[in-house]
């Protein structure tokens, strides 16, 4: 499956650079990887990267900056 929904340039829009992009939607696919099966937490067919893409672009994920 492709990431065509949220587009791409959206979510670079909305967090500001392609790599905390890209390290934000990893961090949290990993996240959800690990609650896979987890108390029905997420079925086992999903695909973490877009759910993860989802949630930035949905704004319930977001980037905290440290100093």
């Amino acid at each position: 499956e492709m990431l065509v929904d949220p587009p791409i340039d959206k979510l670079v829009e909305k967090i500001g650079c392609k790599y905390a992009l890209v390290c934000l939607v990893t961090k949290r696919a990993r996240e959800l990887q690990q609650k896979i099966g987890e108390d029905g937490a997420l079925p086992p067919d999903t695909n973490t990267i877009s759910y993860a893409a989802r949630e930035v672009y949905a704004g319930t994920v977001v980037p905290v900056y440290g100093d």
